[in-house]
Protein backbone atom coordinates (compact mmCIF):
# COMPACT_ATOMS: atom_id res chain seq x y z
CA UNK A 1 0.00 0.00 0.00
CA UNK A 2 0.87 3.65 -0.33
CA UNK A 3 0.68 5.16 3.16
CA UNK A 4 0.74 8.90 3.85
CA UNK A 5 2.00 9.86 7.32
CA UNK A 6 0.98 13.32 8.50
CA UNK A 7 3.69 14.65 10.81
CA UNK A 8 7.46 14.15 11.03
CA UNK A 9 7.82 14.21 14.78
CA UNK A 10 8.84 11.16 16.78
CA UNK A 11 5.55 9.36 16.21
CA UNK A 12 5.45 10.17 12.51
CA UNK A 13 9.01 9.08 11.70
CA UNK A 14 8.80 5.85 13.72
CA UNK A 15 5.49 5.05 12.02
CA UNK A 16 7.17 5.60 8.66
CA UNK A 17 10.14 3.43 9.57
CA UNK A 18 8.07 0.43 10.65
CA UNK A 19 5.60 0.82 7.76
CA UNK A 20 8.51 0.68 5.34
CA UNK A 21 9.84 -2.39 7.16
CA UNK A 22 6.53 -4.09 6.43
CA UNK A 23 6.79 -3.33 2.73
CA UNK A 24 4.67 -0.20 2.30
CA UNK A 25 5.49 2.82 0.12
CA UNK A 26 5.52 5.72 2.58
CA UNK A 27 5.28 9.50 2.19
CA UNK A 28 5.72 11.76 5.24
CA UNK A 29 4.40 15.35 5.25
CA UNK A 30 5.41 18.06 7.72
CA UNK A 31 5.16 21.84 7.82
CA UNK A 32 8.65 22.27 9.24
CA UNK A 33 11.85 22.25 7.18
CA UNK A 34 13.42 19.59 9.41
CA UNK A 35 11.99 16.58 11.27
CA UNK A 36 11.19 16.65 14.98
CA UNK A 37 11.25 20.46 15.01
CA UNK A 38 8.32 21.03 17.37
CA UNK A 39 7.28 18.87 20.36
CA UNK A 40 10.18 16.46 19.75
CA UNK A 41 12.80 19.19 19.50
CA UNK A 42 14.03 19.73 23.08
CA UNK A 43 12.10 17.41 25.35
CA UNK A 44 13.33 15.85 28.59
CA UNK A 45 15.20 13.02 26.89
CA UNK A 46 13.84 10.15 28.98
CA UNK A 47 12.74 6.67 27.93
CA UNK A 48 10.80 6.49 31.17
CA UNK A 49 8.54 3.48 31.57
CA UNK A 50 8.70 4.34 35.29
CA UNK A 51 7.03 7.72 34.62
CA UNK A 52 3.67 6.03 34.27
CA UNK A 53 1.52 7.73 36.89
CA UNK A 54 -0.81 10.04 34.93
CA UNK A 55 -1.41 13.66 35.82
CA UNK A 56 -5.02 12.63 36.46
CA UNK A 57 -4.86 10.75 39.76
CA UNK A 58 -6.81 10.94 43.03
CA UNK A 59 -4.55 13.66 44.44
CA UNK A 60 -4.62 15.86 41.35
CA UNK A 61 -7.85 17.90 41.76
CA UNK A 62 -6.76 19.50 45.04
CA UNK A 63 -3.25 20.18 43.73
CA UNK A 64 -4.60 21.80 40.57
CA UNK A 65 -6.80 24.12 42.64
CA UNK A 66 -3.85 25.06 44.86
CA UNK A 67 -1.63 25.72 41.83
CA UNK A 68 -4.11 27.87 39.87
CA UNK A 69 -2.82 31.12 41.39
CA UNK A 70 0.84 30.06 41.21
CA UNK A 71 2.55 31.31 38.05
CA UNK A 72 5.38 28.76 38.28
CA UNK A 73 3.17 25.81 39.27
CA UNK A 74 4.16 22.36 37.93
CA UNK A 75 0.69 21.96 36.36
CA UNK A 76 -1.14 25.20 35.57
CA UNK A 77 -4.66 25.46 34.19
CA UNK A 78 -4.84 28.94 32.71
CA UNK A 79 -8.60 29.20 32.34
CA UNK A 80 -9.82 30.48 28.97
CA UNK A 81 -13.11 31.05 27.18
CA UNK A 82 -12.42 27.81 25.35
CA UNK A 83 -15.07 25.10 25.24
CA UNK A 84 -12.48 22.46 24.31
CA UNK A 85 -10.41 23.29 27.39
CA UNK A 86 -13.42 23.01 29.71
CA UNK A 87 -14.57 19.73 28.19
CA UNK A 88 -11.04 18.36 28.46
CA UNK A 89 -10.90 19.49 32.09
CA UNK A 90 -14.13 17.66 32.90
CA UNK A 91 -12.76 14.50 31.29
CA UNK A 92 -9.55 15.00 33.28
CA UNK A 93 -11.56 15.01 36.53
CA UNK A 94 -13.32 11.78 35.52
CA UNK A 95 -9.91 10.14 35.07
CA UNK A 96 -8.87 10.99 38.65
CA UNK A 97 -10.68 8.08 40.32
CA UNK A 98 -8.55 5.25 41.75
CA UNK A 99 -10.01 2.76 39.25
CA UNK A 100 -9.31 4.96 36.22
CA UNK A 101 -5.84 5.81 37.49
CA UNK A 102 -4.99 2.13 37.84
CA UNK A 103 -6.35 1.34 34.37
CA UNK A 104 -4.34 4.17 32.82
CA UNK A 105 -1.13 3.14 34.59
CA UNK A 106 -1.59 -0.38 33.25
CA UNK A 107 -1.94 0.90 29.68
CA UNK A 108 1.01 3.29 29.95
CA UNK A 109 3.34 0.69 31.49
CA UNK A 110 2.50 -2.07 29.00
CA UNK A 111 3.06 0.19 26.02
CA UNK A 112 6.19 1.65 27.64
CA UNK A 113 7.88 -1.71 28.23
CA UNK A 114 7.10 -2.86 24.71
CA UNK A 115 8.29 0.41 23.21
CA UNK A 116 11.55 0.36 25.16
CA UNK A 117 12.21 -3.16 23.85
CA UNK A 118 11.58 -2.02 20.27
CA UNK A 119 13.93 0.95 20.69
CA UNK A 120 16.66 -1.34 21.98
CA UNK A 121 16.10 -3.74 19.07
CA UNK A 122 16.28 -0.89 16.56
CA UNK A 123 19.54 0.30 18.14
CA UNK A 124 21.06 -3.18 17.95
CA UNK A 125 20.00 -3.68 14.35
CA UNK A 126 21.02 -0.30 12.96
CA UNK A 127 23.73 1.05 15.30
CA UNK A 128 21.77 4.29 15.62
CA UNK A 129 23.33 6.82 18.04
CA UNK A 130 21.65 9.76 19.79
CA UNK A 131 23.62 10.60 22.98
CA UNK A 132 21.83 7.72 24.67
CA UNK A 133 22.59 6.42 28.15
CA UNK A 134 21.46 3.14 29.65
CA UNK A 135 22.02 3.96 33.33
CA UNK A 136 18.38 3.88 34.38
CA UNK A 137 16.15 6.61 35.78
CA UNK A 138 16.10 7.66 39.40
CA UNK A 139 13.05 9.43 40.87
CA UNK A 140 14.04 11.50 43.90
CA UNK A 141 11.85 13.19 46.49
CA UNK A 142 12.61 16.15 48.74
CA UNK A 143 9.12 15.93 50.25
CA UNK A 144 8.10 13.07 52.55
CA UNK A 145 4.47 13.47 51.48
CA UNK A 146 5.39 13.20 47.78
CA UNK A 147 7.58 10.16 48.48
CA UNK A 148 4.83 8.41 50.44
CA UNK A 149 2.35 9.09 47.62
CA UNK A 150 4.73 7.47 45.11
CA UNK A 151 4.93 4.12 46.89
CA UNK A 152 1.59 2.68 45.78
CA UNK A 153 1.99 3.57 42.06
CA UNK A 154 5.53 2.16 42.19
CA UNK A 155 4.18 -1.10 43.60
CA UNK A 156 1.60 -1.32 40.80
CA UNK A 157 4.30 -0.69 38.19
CA UNK A 158 6.38 -3.54 39.63
CA UNK A 159 3.35 -5.83 39.41
CA UNK A 160 3.10 -4.90 35.72
CA UNK A 161 6.76 -5.69 35.01
CA UNK A 162 8.39 -2.27 35.42
CA UNK A 163 10.96 -2.80 38.16
CA UNK A 164 10.68 0.58 39.88
CA UNK A 165 12.59 -0.23 43.07
CA UNK A 166 12.11 1.82 46.24
CA UNK A 167 15.44 2.91 47.74
CA UNK A 168 16.65 5.14 50.57
CA UNK A 169 18.54 8.40 50.32
CA UNK A 170 21.97 6.80 50.80
CA UNK A 171 21.46 4.38 47.92
CA UNK A 172 20.16 7.23 45.75
CA UNK A 173 23.41 9.12 46.31
CA UNK A 174 25.41 5.98 45.59
CA UNK A 175 23.64 5.62 42.22
CA UNK A 176 23.95 9.33 41.46
CA UNK A 177 26.72 11.04 43.47
CA UNK A 178 25.65 14.48 42.23
CA UNK A 179 22.72 14.22 44.67
CA UNK A 180 25.11 14.38 47.62
CA UNK A 181 24.47 18.12 47.95
CA UNK A 182 20.81 17.48 48.82
CA UNK A 183 21.31 14.22 50.75
CA UNK A 184 19.98 15.74 54.04
CA UNK A 185 16.77 16.78 52.24
CA UNK A 186 16.06 13.50 50.43
CA UNK A 187 13.00 11.70 51.78
CA UNK A 188 13.66 8.72 49.50
CA UNK A 189 13.80 7.63 45.89
CA UNK A 190 12.88 4.97 43.38
CA UNK A 191 15.15 3.53 40.72
CA UNK A 192 14.38 1.78 37.45
CA UNK A 193 17.62 0.35 36.06
CA UNK A 194 16.09 -0.64 32.70
CA UNK A 195 15.00 2.87 31.76
CA UNK A 196 17.15 5.01 29.47
CA UNK A 197 17.72 8.53 28.19
CA UNK A 198 18.86 10.20 24.99
CA UNK A 199 18.36 13.10 22.62
CA UNK A 200 14.96 12.60 20.97
CA UNK A 201 15.67 15.11 18.23
CA UNK A 202 18.95 13.39 17.26
CA UNK A 203 17.12 10.06 17.29
CA UNK A 204 14.33 11.33 15.03
CA UNK A 205 16.78 12.78 12.52
CA UNK A 206 18.75 9.52 12.50
CA UNK A 207 15.56 7.54 11.87
CA UNK A 208 14.74 9.89 8.99
CA UNK A 209 18.14 9.10 7.49
CA UNK A 210 17.39 5.37 7.80
CA UNK A 211 14.03 5.98 6.13
CA UNK A 212 15.64 7.93 3.28
CA UNK A 213 18.03 5.05 2.67
CA UNK A 214 15.08 2.68 2.45
CA UNK A 215 13.02 4.78 0.04
CA UNK A 216 10.64 6.71 2.29
CA UNK A 217 9.67 10.04 0.69
CA UNK A 218 9.57 13.20 2.83
CA UNK A 219 7.68 16.37 1.90
CA UNK A 220 9.12 18.90 4.34
CA UNK A 221 7.99 22.55 4.46
CA UNK A 222 4.59 21.32 3.30
CA UNK A 223 1.65 22.40 5.45
CA UNK A 224 -1.37 20.13 5.66
CA UNK A 225 -4.52 22.24 5.26
CA UNK A 226 -7.28 19.61 5.11
CA UNK A 227 -8.13 15.93 4.85
CA UNK A 228 -10.79 15.35 2.20
CA UNK A 229 -13.17 12.41 1.93
CA UNK A 230 -14.49 10.91 -1.29
CA UNK A 231 -18.15 10.99 -0.25
CA UNK A 232 -20.49 11.48 2.66
CA UNK A 233 -22.22 8.76 4.65
CA UNK A 234 -20.91 5.75 6.49
CA UNK A 235 -18.74 4.54 3.61
CA UNK A 236 -16.61 7.67 3.39
CA UNK A 237 -12.86 7.29 3.02
CA UNK A 238 -10.02 9.79 2.91
CA UNK A 239 -9.57 10.55 -0.78
CA UNK A 240 -6.65 12.96 -0.51
CA UNK A 241 -4.78 15.41 1.70
CA UNK A 242 -4.51 19.05 0.71
CA UNK A 243 -1.17 20.74 1.35
CA UNK A 244 0.67 23.93 0.46
CA UNK A 245 4.44 24.14 0.08
CA UNK A 246 6.71 26.94 1.33
CA UNK A 247 5.94 29.00 -1.78
CA UNK A 248 2.18 28.68 -1.27
CA UNK A 249 1.68 26.18 -4.09
CA UNK A 250 -1.32 23.89 -3.61
CA UNK A 251 -1.10 20.09 -3.94
CA UNK A 252 -3.27 17.05 -3.40
CA UNK A 253 -1.48 14.03 -1.95
CA UNK A 254 -3.18 10.67 -2.34
CA UNK A 255 -2.59 7.35 -0.64
CA UNK A 256 -4.30 4.11 0.28
CA UNK A 257 -4.03 4.79 4.00
CA UNK A 258 -3.31 7.84 6.16
CA UNK A 259 -1.74 8.16 9.62
CA UNK A 260 -2.66 11.24 11.65
CA UNK A 261 0.43 11.98 13.77
CA UNK A 262 0.17 15.75 14.03
CA UNK A 263 0.47 16.02 17.80
CA UNK A 264 -1.58 18.72 19.48
CA UNK A 265 -3.19 19.91 16.22
CA UNK A 266 -4.51 16.42 15.39
CA UNK A 267 -8.02 17.18 16.74
CA UNK A 268 -8.28 20.26 14.51
CA UNK A 269 -7.93 18.04 11.41
CA UNK A 270 -10.11 15.23 12.76
CA UNK A 271 -13.06 17.40 13.80
CA UNK A 272 -14.25 18.27 10.24
CA UNK A 273 -14.42 14.52 9.61
CA UNK A 274 -16.77 14.05 12.55
CA UNK A 275 -14.05 12.54 14.75
CA UNK A 276 -13.67 14.10 18.21
CA UNK A 277 -10.25 13.50 19.74
CA UNK A 278 -9.84 14.21 23.48
CA UNK A 279 -6.52 16.01 23.01
CA UNK A 280 -5.59 19.42 24.37
CA UNK A 281 -2.22 21.18 24.08
CA UNK A 282 -0.16 21.15 27.28
CA UNK A 283 2.72 23.59 26.97
CA UNK A 284 5.93 22.18 28.39
CA UNK A 285 9.25 23.90 28.97
CA UNK A 286 12.88 22.88 28.87
CA UNK A 287 16.22 24.44 29.69
CA UNK A 288 19.47 23.25 28.10
CA UNK A 289 22.73 24.14 29.85
CA UNK A 290 26.35 23.44 28.93
CA UNK A 291 28.03 21.33 31.61
CA UNK A 292 30.15 23.66 33.73
CA UNK A 293 31.56 21.20 36.30
CA UNK A 294 31.40 17.53 35.43
CA UNK A 295 31.87 16.48 39.06
CA UNK A 296 28.67 18.27 40.04
CA UNK A 297 26.52 17.29 37.06
CA UNK A 298 24.27 14.23 37.02
CA UNK A 299 25.20 11.19 34.94
CA UNK A 300 22.01 9.22 35.60
CA UNK A 301 18.72 10.56 34.24
CA UNK A 302 16.61 11.92 37.10
CA UNK A 303 12.98 12.74 37.79
CA UNK A 304 12.09 15.38 40.37
CA UNK A 305 8.49 14.35 40.98
CA UNK A 306 7.62 17.13 43.40
CA UNK A 307 8.45 19.79 40.78
CA UNK A 308 7.46 17.68 37.74
CA UNK A 309 10.93 18.06 36.21
CA UNK A 310 13.30 15.61 34.54
CA UNK A 311 17.09 15.98 34.27
CA UNK A 312 19.00 14.23 31.49
CA UNK A 313 22.64 14.26 30.53
CA UNK A 314 22.98 14.61 26.76
CA UNK A 315 26.70 14.51 25.97
CA UNK A 316 28.18 17.72 27.37
CA UNK A 317 24.74 19.26 27.90
CA UNK A 318 22.22 19.16 30.71
CA UNK A 319 18.57 19.04 29.65
CA UNK A 320 15.97 19.91 32.28
CA UNK A 321 12.35 19.74 31.19
CA UNK A 322 8.86 19.58 32.55
CA UNK A 323 5.88 21.45 33.95
CA UNK A 324 2.66 21.81 32.00
CA UNK A 325 0.57 24.86 31.18
CA UNK A 326 -2.88 24.45 29.65
CA UNK A 327 -3.33 27.70 27.77
CA UNK A 328 -4.61 26.79 24.33
CA UNK A 329 -2.16 26.98 21.43
CA UNK A 330 -0.12 29.80 22.95
CA UNK A 331 3.61 29.14 22.38
CA UNK A 332 5.10 32.19 24.09
CA UNK A 333 7.96 31.55 26.49
CA UNK A 334 6.94 32.44 30.03
CA UNK A 335 10.09 33.75 31.70
CA UNK A 336 8.72 33.11 35.19
CA UNK A 337 8.36 29.41 34.44
CA UNK A 338 11.76 29.24 32.73
CA UNK A 339 13.49 30.94 35.64
CA UNK A 340 11.74 28.64 38.11
CA UNK A 341 13.35 25.66 36.37
CA UNK A 342 16.80 27.27 36.53
CA UNK A 343 16.34 28.03 40.25
CA UNK A 344 15.50 24.41 40.96
CA UNK A 345 18.55 23.22 39.01
CA UNK A 346 20.82 25.57 40.96
CA UNK A 347 19.20 24.42 44.19
CA UNK A 348 19.73 20.71 43.49
CA UNK A 349 23.00 20.85 41.48
CA UNK A 350 24.70 24.19 42.22
CA UNK A 351 27.49 24.93 39.78
CA UNK A 352 26.81 21.91 37.56
CA UNK A 353 25.62 23.85 34.52
CA UNK A 354 26.39 27.24 33.07
CA UNK A 355 23.15 29.15 33.66
CA UNK A 356 24.50 32.19 31.83
CA UNK A 357 24.24 30.18 28.60
CA UNK A 358 20.80 28.71 29.29
CA UNK A 359 18.74 27.93 26.19
CA UNK A 360 15.00 28.01 26.83
CA UNK A 361 12.41 26.14 24.79
CA UNK A 362 8.70 25.51 24.89
CA UNK A 363 6.52 23.08 22.97
CA UNK A 364 2.93 21.87 22.91
CA UNK A 365 2.42 18.30 24.07
CA UNK A 366 -0.72 16.54 22.78
CA UNK A 367 -2.31 15.56 26.10
CA UNK A 368 -5.25 13.24 26.64
CA UNK A 369 -7.12 13.49 29.97
CA UNK A 370 -5.74 10.17 31.23
CA UNK A 371 -2.32 10.39 29.54
CA UNK A 372 -3.11 7.29 27.43
CA UNK A 373 -2.30 7.90 23.73
CA UNK A 374 -4.65 7.34 20.80
CA UNK A 375 -3.26 4.61 18.55
CA UNK A 376 -5.39 2.66 16.09
CA UNK A 377 -8.29 2.86 13.67
CA UNK A 378 -10.95 5.48 13.14
CA UNK A 379 -14.45 5.08 11.74
CA UNK A 380 -13.03 6.08 8.36
CA UNK A 381 -11.60 2.82 7.03
CA UNK A 382 -8.31 4.26 5.76
CA UNK A 383 -7.55 6.82 8.49
CA UNK A 384 -5.43 5.80 11.48
CA UNK A 385 -4.24 7.59 14.62
CA UNK A 386 -0.86 7.78 16.31
CA UNK A 387 -1.17 10.83 18.54
CA UNK A 388 -2.02 12.07 22.03
CA UNK A 389 1.15 10.87 23.76
CA UNK A 390 1.53 13.89 26.05
CA UNK A 391 4.82 13.80 27.94
CA UNK A 392 5.62 10.23 26.85
CA UNK A 393 6.02 10.56 23.09
CA UNK A 394 9.73 9.67 23.30
CA UNK A 395 9.08 6.75 25.65
CA UNK A 396 6.28 5.34 23.51
CA UNK A 397 7.52 6.26 20.02
CA UNK A 398 8.93 2.95 18.78
CA UNK A 399 6.18 0.81 20.28
CA UNK A 400 3.48 3.07 18.90
CA UNK A 401 5.10 3.28 15.47
CA UNK A 402 5.49 -0.47 15.16
CA UNK A 403 1.96 -1.11 16.46
CA UNK A 404 0.23 1.24 14.01
CA UNK A 405 2.30 -0.24 11.17
CA UNK A 406 1.09 -3.72 12.11
CA UNK A 407 -2.53 -2.57 12.41
CA UNK A 408 -2.43 -0.95 8.96
CA UNK A 409 -0.87 -4.14 7.59
CA UNK A 410 -3.71 -6.28 8.95
CA UNK A 411 -1.50 -7.82 11.64
CA UNK A 412 -2.23 -8.05 15.35
CA UNK A 413 -0.25 -5.70 17.60
CA UNK A 414 2.32 -7.39 19.80
CA UNK A 415 1.37 -5.57 23.00
CA UNK A 416 -1.65 -5.78 25.33
CA UNK A 417 -2.97 -2.25 24.94
CA UNK A 418 -6.43 -0.76 24.42
CA UNK A 419 -5.99 0.37 20.85
CA UNK A 420 -8.29 3.15 19.69
CA UNK A 421 -11.39 2.84 17.55
CA UNK A 422 -13.06 6.25 17.16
Amino acid sequence: MKVVVLGAGLLGVTSAYYLQQLGHAVTVIDRQAAPAAETSFANGGQISVSHAEPWANPGAPLKVLQWMAQEDAPLLFRMRADVRQWLWGLQFLRECTPARTRHNIEQIVRLGIYSREQLQALRRETGIAYDHRTQGILHFYTSQKAFDAALKPAELMRELGCERRVINADEAVRIEPALAHVRPRLAGATYTAEDESGDANLFARAVVQLCHERGVHFLMSHTVTALRTDSGGTGARIEHVEVTDSDGRFQRIRGDAYVLALGSVSPLFAAPLGIRLPIYPAKGYSVTLPVKDDTKANQVSLTDDEFKLVYSRLGNRLRIAGTAELNGYDRDLNRVRCEAIVRRVEDIFPGAGDSSQAQFWTGLRPATPGNVPLIGKTRLPNLYLNTGHGTLGWTHACGSGKSIARIISGLSPEVDFSFTRV
